[in-house]
């Protein structure tokens, strides 16, 4: 659960900001550990409700910012970037929302600054790798000497999670491919579609986060310290790794529809060549029948007994012989 903390480490209501628009304060000290004394605190770690306009004028207001890096808070798109101003690293990066959230299963937005000595971080969801994140320093099972490492850990958990939701639609692509292959595919079609365009919004992620790495590294290697350009190093790697298997899956996704439409459009030929056949059979039969049912004179075997039965076996007997020679034009 998501408790928000005011400054001074009071707990507050579950996924209420403070006064401030703060849902936590966290002091570290230089080795990393949580400590509650600001006097002892070598770095901060601040998490604001972005749809909070308390949290908006605090944001606004935050003279330690560089304006451009307030304008990429409070701008109320969601482009994914990272970029450096005056020594402060800046972005906004994809996470997967909580399950608890109101829109779970989705993906989020994760903004943040960091300097040496401070990170500010803002969204307006509740985000998985945060609150993973939170957690482990509320259970000090975590260090963090610096926001470097503690943005390091929220994306590699933000990686992780989505690099699990790739595992579980590859489950799923494994079902459905099992069931179109024992011909049980007639209900899958929506569930290809889902899976697909899930793939779809994580591939196009991976595919983002992938070429801001590579634009960070390209555009300010020199300018950022050498733990930075590490661990934009290792983080670019994983999220290129995630994009090539959303290839993958891609891939067996496209492959996989194209499958069902071929098994679709054999059964449609199938159902169209059974209503050939039907047609061809009973076409005779319909001429013959119109043929005597004609209100004229000099009809043929209008007077003899056996006429119906007569007629009847005639039109059977072509019915058959038509029958057969679709059937073997179907062979051939």
């Amino acid at each position: 659960m998501n408790i928000a903390l005011n400054p001074e480490g009071s707990d507050l209501s579950p996924y209420l900001p403070d006064e401030h628009g703060l849902f936590f304060l966290y002091h570290f000290t230089a080795e990393g550990v949580r400590t509650k004394d600001a006097a002892q605190a070598h770095w901060t770690w601040r998490s604001y409700q972005l749809s909070d306009m308390r949290a908006r004028h605090e944001i606004a207001s935050e003279q330690a910012l560089p304006a451009p890096v307030r304008e990429a808070f409070l701008t109320a798109s969601h482009g994914c970037h990272i970029d450096l101003e005056d020594d402060w690293l800046y972005g906004d990066l994809p996470d997967l929302r909580h399950d608890y959230s109101a829109e779970a299963r989705g993906l989020g937005h994760f903004r943040f600054a960091l300097n040496e000595t401070m990170l500010i971080g803002a969204r307006k969801q509740p985000l998985q790798s945060v609150d993973t994140i939170r957690k482990a320093v509320e259970n000090g099972t975590r260090k963090f000497r610096s926001p470097a490492e503690l943005i390091e850990a929220v994306m590699g958990q933000s990686l992780d999670g989505m690099a699990a939701e790739l595992g579980g639609l590859s489950e799923t692509l494994d079902g459905i491919e099992d069931r179109i292959v024992c011909d049980a595919w007639h209900s899958e079609r929506q569930s290809l579609v889902d899976a697909r365009r899930q793939l779809v919004v994580i591939h196009r992620q991976m595919a983002t986060l992938t070429s801001l790495f590579r634009h960070l590294d390209h555009s300010h290697r020199n300018d950022l310290p050498d733990p930075i350009n590490d661990m934009a190093a290792r983080l670019s790697h994983r999220a290129h790794t995630l994009y090539h298997d959303g290839e993958q899956l891609q891939a067996r996704t496209r492959l996989l529809q194209d499958e069902m439409m071929a098994k679709l459009t054999m059964q449609s030929n199938q159902l169209l060549y059974i209503l050939s056949v039907m047609t061809a059979v009973l076409l005779p039969m319909t001429i013959i029948s119109g043929l005597f049912g004609m209100n004229v004179g000099d009809l043929p075997l209008v007077d003899t007994p056996m006429g119906f039965w007569v007629v009847t076996a005639v039109a059977l007997f072509v019915a058959a012989a038509v029958y057969l020679f679709v059937r073997r034009l179907g062979r051939m």
